[in-house]
């Protein structure tokens, strides 16, 4: 498996056009910006950023408490929105571009800083975008094509790639013997990265761990000594963040353990391609134990199984610390193999790179059939074979219609589902949509909910309920409960999608 000058080149420039086209099908998902997770609370954020960048508020319920999403970047995001005027979705699909840069620069920056070999790098693209399983899995902060659809306006996809970033220039600071600048950026970059998005902060930090012990040759005392300061600076920044209090985050509840669970189910089918990528791992680990990649893989893979055995479970995101090694050590392998003759004698590369190869073309080509829905976000299903069409997936259709009557800060009681995108309008809801581990009283809100549709809570009782926290609007289908259409308390003023009822609060 040898490439003349131009063939070589040819397959490069082959690499480079598909990895594009993938970039363009994103930019064109950005465009529709589709809903599905967690855009609601994102929205949110901007939108209370926008009305009181210094004194915000819960980002879901009407109280006075700080939020984990207000970060250095949404805070920058809600600046932009009210200097400019523009609509927190107009905002959010400028973030999901600036994401989507940085990302792709950060996978092309990294690589770079691991080798020279020009393929590399748009083979690791298309390596963190499809070599995951043959299901399909979508979570905040991994890179599957599909996810990064739904995901590329999150925090996680701009905190993903700066950490990419991030790596490949502390990687570079190390080899070169940076100056105390060059660290001290780094310390405040890692702390960005962390504030934006803890978890994706985790993967960061291992990555970062990996980079320094697999450090050749092993810095000097005088550049350790300026990688310590920049370690400090970062630690300051996280201290003083004046937004949340990061540091008390280490205490979160039992509620993220739940969410998270699912994280540790089917692993096979979700990440098996990405096995190819830890056989290339083991022929760099058989050029060099400390190789960074190898180290990354295990620091990622030790913590991900502690959380596994010990039941917490919310370090199950710290996943794409093992496949991203994994991805990039198959793309650097590969491109490896181009221009350069089959290894021969005996010993473990001989037998497993040409057919590492192989396999990995035929991963990819696996990985992309998966995810071939993608291309429902940006294309009529009319234009789809029926095969793409089965794979995709709606996206929300969100709560725009209620918009002509429930105004900024008026509070709705609804549901879980429908209280995850109504603040996305800039309403309250009664209850978080999401664990709020700032929130004092989020016990007291759910159960509230809970009891104003439960069957059987007498009338006075839900009354009380919608005293109680101001609720001025009530979103309900039919058979949720609560009160009845007919009663003197509530008035409907619209019907929204499968018969959705907004009622106004009287009386």
């Amino acid at each position: 498996m040898t490439f003349g000058g131009r063939s070589r080149s040819r397959w490069v420039w082959g690499l480079r056009a598909v990895a594009g086209a993938v970039a363009v099908l994103l930019l064109a998902v950005v465009v529709r910006l589709p809903w599905v997770g967690d855009l609601g609370i994102h929205a949110a954020t901007i939108e209370r950023l926008r009305h009181d960048p210094l004194h915000p508020g819960d980002p879901l319920v009407d109280a006075d408490v700080p939020s984990p999403y207000y970060s250095p970047w949404t805070v920058l995001l809600g600046f932009v929105a009210k200097a400019t005027g523009a609509g927190v979705f107009g905002v959010l699909r400028g973030a999901a571009v600036v994401g989507l840069v940085l990302l792709l620069s950060g996978v092309w920056h990294f690589v770079r800083a691991l080798t020279e070999r020009r393929a590399a790098p748009p083979l690791a693209v298309l390596c963190v975008l499809f070599l995951w399983g043959p299901v399909l899995f979508e979570w905040s902060g991994f890179l599957g094509l599909n996810s990064l659809a739904l995901t590329v306006s999150y925090p996680s996809t701009f905190a993903l790639g700066l950490s990419f970033h991030l790596w490949a220039f502390l990687r570079d600071a190390l080899r070169a013997g940076s100056g105390w600048p060059v660290f001290l950026g780094l310390g405040a970059l890692w702390a960005v990265v962390l504030l934006t998005h803890q978890f994706t902060g985790v993967v960061a930090s291992l990555g970062a761990a990996a980079m320094l012990l697999g450090a050749r040759p092993w810095p000097p005392r005088a550049v350790l000594l300026r990688l310590a300061a920049g370690l400090a600076l970062g630690l300051v920044v996280l201290a003083v963040w004046p937004y949340y209090s990061f540091f008390d985050l280490f205490g979160a509840g039992a509620d993220l353990e739940q969410i998270h669970r699912a994280l540790y189910r089917d692993l096979l089918g979700r990440f098996g391609l990405a096995l190819l990528g830890v056989a290339a791992l083991g022929l760099r680990f058989r050029r060099d134990r400390r190789d960074p990649l190898v180290l990354f893989f295990a620091l990622g893979v030790v913590v991900f199984a502690a959380g596994g055995l010990s039941g917490h479970y919310s370090w199950g995101r710290v996943l794409p610390a093992a496949l991203i090694p994994a991805q990039v050590a198959a793309a650097v392998e590969v491109a490896g193999l181009v221009g350069e003759a089959l290894p021969t004698g005996r010993g473990l590369r001989r037998i497993l790179a040409p057919a590492l190869a192989s396999s990995l073309a035929a991963a990819l080509a696996v990985g992309a059939w998966t995810q071939a829905g993608t291309l429902g976000y940006v294309l009529p299903a009319g234009a789809l074979p029926s095969a793409v069409t089965a794979k995709y997936r709606p996206p929300w259709p969100g709560y725009r219609w209620i918009t002509p009557w429930v105004r900024y800060g008026d509070v709705v009681l609804a549901k879980t589902f429908p209280a995850r995108q109504i603040p996305a309008y800039g309403a309250y809801t009664v209850a978080p949509g999401y664990p709020d581990f700032f929130l004092p009283d989020e016990v007291a809100r759910e159960d509230a909910v809970r009891r104003y549709f439960a069957p059987g809570t007498p009338r006075a009782e839900r009354v009380g309920v919608l005293r109680r926290y101001g609720v001025r609007w009530v979103v309900a289908y039919p058979g949720d409960g609560g009160l009845g259409e007919g009663d003197p308390a509530l008035r409907k003023v619209a019907t929204g999608p499968r018969g959705l009822g907004l009622y106004r609060v009287v009386g």
